[in-house]
C-alpha cells in the first residue's frame, strides 16, 4: 500500500514538473516568437511594431546612423503621449535613447547645423521638455536653448513669417507650422512666461491670410511672399495644389500649439477659429471610406489615391480638437470614420502581429533640386512608403485620442 502511494506520488510529481516545463517552454516560445497581440490597442500595436522593426530609436525611418530629424521628433512625440497614458517605461526609454545618442554632455546636438535655418529641425526638441523635467539633466535644457536660438535668428518674410529653410527664401510652407510652432509655444510658456505667444500666433495668421483658398477654404502647400518662385501664383504667391499632408501638418500644429495658449489669451479664440475653418473645409472632401486623397480636392482624378499620412493627421486633429472643446462633437465622429478607413483599408497585419500602414506618401516639397513644381502630376507620382513615420506617428496620436 505504501509502495503504491509512493509510486503515485512520484508519478504525480513527475507529471507536475513536465507540465511546468511545458508551460515554461510555451512562454519561452511565445517570447522568442515575440508576437504582438491583436488584443492590444492600435496605438500600442503600432508602437511595438516600430520598436521591433527599429530596435534603436535612431533607426526610425530606416536610418543607418543617428541624426537629428523631424520624423524622429514626430514619432517620438507620439510615444511620449503613449507613455503618459500607459506609464510603460519602455516607451520612455525609447524616447530617451534617441536624445542620449545625439546630445552630448555639453548639450551639443550631433548632426544639427543651426546655420541651415531649417525649421524642420525644431520639432524633435518637443521630446526634451519632459526629459528635462524628469531628469533635470542640464544638457537637455542647453539643447532646447539652442533650438530656441535658431527661432530667434530664423530668417523671416517681410511680414514676419519664418522662412521654411535658408535655401527657400521668403517661403512659408504649411509643414513649417508644425515643425516650429508647438515647440515655440511650449518653450515660451515654460521659460518666458508666454511672452512670445503673439509671435507664435502671427505665424498662423500669415498662413491663414495668404495660403487659404477663398473658394474651398483649403490651404495651399506653400506661399512665396516674393512671388518669384516658378511654382508661385504671380498674384497670390501660393503653390498650385492642395496636398493633404501639408494641411495635416497645419491642423496638427494648431491643436498642439493651442495646448499652451490660455483661454483668456487674446489670440486663443483666433487660433480656434482657424482650426474650425480648416476642419469644416476638410470634412467636405472626406471620402466615403473615411479617408482623404493625396491631392485633397481631386478625389476622382486619375492617379490620385487615398493617402495614409494626411488621413491620420486629420483623424488626430479632429479627435483632439473635439476632445479639447475647440471643435464641435461631430468632428469626433469624422475622426472615428477616418480611423475606420485606416484600419479597414490601409492596415495590413504581419505574421508576427506587427502592423503596416500602406499608401503613405514618402516625401513631397516645393522647388529644390530636382525641381518640384507643385503640380498635380508631381504629387500623385511621388513614391509611397509603407509605415512611413509621417503616417505612423499621427496614427498613434489618433488612436490615443479616440481610445481605439
Amino acid at each position: 500500500m505504501i509502495r503504491f502511494i509512493k509510486t503515485n506520488y512520484f508519478a504525480a510529481l513527475a507529471i507536475f514538473f513536465l507540465l511546468v516545463l511545458g508551460s515554461c517552454k510555451s512562454i519561452s516560445q511565445t517570447e522568442s516568437n515575440n508576437i504582438i497581440s491583436s488584443k492590444l490597442k492600435w496605438s500600442d500595436r503600432m508602437a511595438l511594431t516600430i520598436m521591433k522593426r527599429h530596435p534603436e530609436s535612431y533607426m526610425i525611418d530606416d536610418a543607418k546612423a543617428p541624426h537629428w530629424d523631424y520624423v524622429h521628433g514626430l514619432v517620438l512625440t507620439s510615444f511620449e503621449e503613449l507613455y503618459k497614458k500607459r506609464g510603460n517605461s519602455k516607451y520612455y526609454d525609447y524616447i530617451k535613447s534617441y536624445a542620449d545618442v545625439l546630445i552630448d554632455k555639453d548639450g551639443n546636438i550631433a548632426t544639427y547645423n543651426i546655420e541651415k535655418y531649417n525649421i524642420d529641425m525644431i520639432v524633435a526638441g518637443n521630446i526634451l521638455f519632459n526629459l528635462y523635467a524628469t531628469t533635470k539633466d542640464n544638457r537637455y535644457l542647453v539643447a532646447m536653448q539652442t533650438l530656441k536660438k535658431q527661432l530667434e535668428e530664423q530668417p523671416r518674410t517681410a511680414s514676419g513669417g519664418f522662412w521654411h529653410k535658408q535655401i527657400y527664401p521668403n517661403q512659408m510652407w504649411l509643414d513649417g507650422l508644425y515643425m516650429g510652432e508647438p515647440f515655440y509655444a511650449h518653450y515660451t510658456t515654460a521659460f518666458e512666461k508666454g511672452k512670445n505667444l503673439d509671435d507664435v500666433a502671427k505665424q498662423f495668421e500669415l498662413i491663414q491670410l495668404h495660403a487659404t483658398d477663398k473658394k474651398t477654404g483649403l490651404l495651399y502647400h506653400g506661399w512665396d511672399e516674393s512671388k518669384k518662385m516658378p511654382w508661385a501664383n504671380p498674384e497670390t504667391g501660393t503653390s498650385p495644389n492642395f496636398w493633404s499632408r501639408s494641411i495635416g501638418w497645419y491642423v496638427m500644429a494648431l491643436v498642439d500649439a493651442l495646448d499652451y495658449f490660455p483661454k483668456d489669451h487674446p489670440k486663443q479664440k483666433e487660433l480656434v477659429r482657424y482650426l474650425n475653418n480648416a476642419a469644416n473645409s476638410l470634412v467636405k472632401f472626406q471620402d466615403k471610406s473615411g479617408l482623404w486623397y493625396q491631392v485633397t480636392d481631386k478625389g476622382g482624378k486619375e492617379g490620385n489615391y487615398l493617402e495614409a499620412s494626411g488621413s491620420s493627421m486629420f483623424a488626430y486633429a479632429f479627435a483632439k480638437g473635439a476632445n479639447k472643446g475647440y471643435l464641435p462633437a461631430k468632428f469626433k465622429a469624422a475622426a472615428n470614420k477616418a480611423f475606420d478607413g485606416l484600419t479597414n483599408q490601409l492596415i495590413k497585419v504581419d505574421t508576427d502581429g506587427g502592423i503596416t500602414i500602406t499608401q503613405a506618401c514618402a516625401v513631397a516639397g516645393l522647388g529644390g533640386k530636382p525641381y518640384r513644381d507643385g503640380s498635380y502630376e508631381y504629387y500623385v507620382n511621388e513614391r509611397k512608403k509603407d509605415n512611413d513615420p509621417k503616417a505612423t506617428g499621427p496614427f498613434i496620436l489618433a488612436a490615443l485620442e479616440l481610445n481605439r
